[in-house]
């Protein structure tokens, strides 16, 4: 057959056991025709065949997210500013300053979580009074994790110069979460009619292209890209209604192979939804639980619709599992592929009734966000193995990774895939015990044929293949032999999904001929900072920590870094350590940065002020002379 599409001169690493290496891929129809060397799959191309020279660039199957709110996430993504992957305060605050500039009324300036306080320098969120300088006279709410809201002044109507005070979730609090319908919903007119350009037709889009990670499909809950989606129940009491209608009016695996129904969940019912917040005890279900979950898993399992059921602590998978072998005596669930999502505290002996009952567990990576609280409240002990992946692996149980984003962890799926390699938090907290932790092609299985299992596509996806769909990534580095801190920073330079060009860049940007319009409304922020780590403002994130540069005029010349210590300070670069590989190098930041009091930082914004043990007249000469450099650079920010 001759091919639409060739890719040659690359280094392929397939997942296929039986041909684990390939440089060159032929495509036809959307799946991969031929897939070896050069010379083998070059006779295929024709006259009207599209040859894509890789030059020895890395390519890997495409990425998929086990669990993605990609539909929530979607509806309201154009209207975010997304903190996922900055560094420091100073650079998120900037964009806040920059955004609310050319947000109109009476719109918000909205960030939707998807970042945890500890990936910034300072180790700290914005306070009140921040925020309020910045957002004067434009309501700003900002979304920490699932634990906590800030809302400035604007908000509750009030002068700007009054303060207010954040919103902490309790328990089992619905504060934060009225907070955010809140600041999602209070979006000023939007257009009378649904337009190819206006802007929640563009959400969806805007959030798989924003990536450009390289994820080529997701399981989407409640709900260019595959995506498989559950059906979650919408209110407390009508669960087993909902889903005694919805076995009646839709059929399981209804779609095609980009849009498929694929079941129930993650939530089934809400009595059994046990919400992680690692900064408050544990919830205790309440004891209605098993008697309502078993009335959804009978209409479920009577229908042979699979489910998946979100459950943090061993305490409610226990109990859960008491219910499904409760129906398993009178329907067997053998064959429907149900499983567990999140699972950070799951039991050996929990994971082993799993594998009894032929279900599986769905992890994310959640606790690159949250491993600090986790230690905070329960020690280091407890969260070796939160969740037990390796354990999971070795007791043969399906496994996959996936993100659970937009809130509760950014969707960059290669932050998921450090996580597993380094056991280690977004901050650099070591979580697990090397032998925790996944080798690399063991962490990329999780990311792509091992998913397939759990969206019942085994065989059709997941890895480099004849006969598979042809979904394949070029990252922008080699993942197999990249540095372990670089792996969160990846993005893929060509995206393909069923053979064809869905993202191009740098060397493949001329291969892209799916670009979409620019995001809408004008104002939206993924014009500015497209997503993860504002990637579409590298420009002007480069101009902030150069004005600040050119401000400073301190003592402490850095023979590294001059006077970009914002720059040292907001890499990965362990400018803290004087006996670090930086610091063999005669990186100086670190004095700057260690000579700073920590009390000011209740003042100030910038990941200047951060830590100190001294509170000498110099020290504040010098803290207030970097203030000084700050704001000249960013307009008194």
């Amino acid at each position: 057959m001759t091919a639409d599409l060739i890719l040659r001169s690359g280094r392929f690493a397939t997942l296929d056991r039986s041909n684990p290496t390939a440089t060159a891929v032929a495509i036809a129809d959307g799946r991969f025709t031929a897939v070896g060397r050069d010379e083998d799959v070059m006779p295929l191309a024709g006259a009207s065949t599209r040859i894509i020279d890789l030059k020895g660039r890395r390519g890997l199957p495409g990425l998929i997210d086990n669990h993605l709110h990609i539909i929530r996430g979607g509806v309201n993504f154009n209207m975010e500013l997304r903190w996922d992957g900055v560094r420091s305060l100073v650079d998120a605050m900037a964009m806040l300053k920059q955004q609310v500039a050319i947000t109109p009324p009476p719109q918000w300036v909205r960030v939707v979580g998807g970042f945890t306080a500890h990936q910034f320098a300072e180790k700290r969120l914005p306070t009140i009074d921040e925020i309020n300088a910045v957002a004067p006279d434009t309501p700003a709410f900002i979304l920490h994790l699932y634990d906590s809201a800030l809302l400035n002044a604007q908000h509750y109507g009030r002068s700007a110069t009054r303060r207010t005070r954040p919103i902490r979730r309790a328990a089992r609090s619905c504060a934060t979460a009225q907070a955010i319908r809140t600041a999602c919903w209070s979006q000023g007119p939007m257009p009378a009619s649904f337009t190819p350009h206006s802007p929640r037709v563009q959400n969806c889009p805007s959030i798989i292209r924003s990536t450009r990670h390289g994820t080529s499909c997701a399981s989407s809950i409640g709900s260019g890209s595959r995506l498989a989606y559950n059906l979650f129940t919408q209110k407390p009491k009508g669960e087993r209604a909902d889903f005694l209608n919805w076995t009646r009016t839709s059929k399981y695996k209804q779609g095609d192979n980009y849009f498929r129904h694929n079941g129930a969940g993650e939530m089934l019912v809400f009595s059994a939804a046990d919400f992680e917040d690692f900064r408050q005890p544990r919830p205790d279900t309440p004891p209605q639980m098993e008697g309502e979950l078993e009335d959804v898993v009978r209409v479920l399992a009577e229908n042979r619709w699979p489910w998946r059921l979100h459950a943090t602590y061993d305490e409610t998978i226990s109990r859960a599992l008491d219910v499904f072998e409760r129906v398993n005596r009178d329907i067997p669930l053998a064959g429907l592929n149900w499983f567990f999502d999140h699972a950070e505290t799951i039991s050996d002996r929990s994971i082993d009734r799993v594998a009894a009952l032929g279900g599986g567990i769905a992890v994310q990576h959640r606790m690159a966000y949250q491993g600090e609280y986790f230690v905070e409240r329960y020690g280091e002990k407890a969260a070796e193995a939160t969740p037990p992946v390796a354990k999971i692996l070795r007791k043969g149980v399906k496994v996959s990774a996936g993100t659970d984003a937009t809130r509760v962890a950014s969707y960059n799926p290669w932050v998921s895939l450090a996580w597993l390699v380094t056991g280690k938090t977004v901050a650099g907290m070591r979580l697990y015990p090397q032998h925790s932790c996944l080798d690399r092609e063991t962490a990329l299985r999780m990311w792509t044929e091992n998913v397939t299992w759990f969206s019942n596509e085994e065989g059709k996806k997941g890895r480099i293949e004849v006969g598979q769909f042809a979904d394949l990534i070029v990252p922008d580095r080699d993942y197999f032999s990249c540095p372990e801190d670089e792996i969160a920073d990846t993005a893929s330079e060509l995206t393909i999904v069923g053979g064809k060009v869905v993202y191009g860049a740098g060397d493949f940007a001329r291969f892209d001929e799916t670009a979409l319009p620019p995001a809408m409304p004008d104002w939206s922020p993924v014009r500015t900072f497209g997503g993860y780590a504002a990637w579409g403002d590298e420009t002007a994130m480069r101009n902030v920590h150069r004005k600040v540069a050119m401000n400073c005029s301190c003592a402490n010349v850095c023979s590294v870094h001059g006077h970009d210590h914002a720059r040292a300070w907001s890499s990965k670069s362990p400018v803290d350590d004087l006996k670090s590989f930086w610091g063999a190098l005669g990186c100086a930041c670190w004095a700057v940065r260690r000579l700073l009091p920590q009390t000011m930082s209740r003042n100030i914004v910038p990941n200047i002020i951060l830590s100190a043990n001294t509170g000498t007249r110099t020290t504040l000469m010098l803290a207030q002379h970097h203030i000084r450099s700050y704001k000249a650079a960013t307009g008194g920010l």
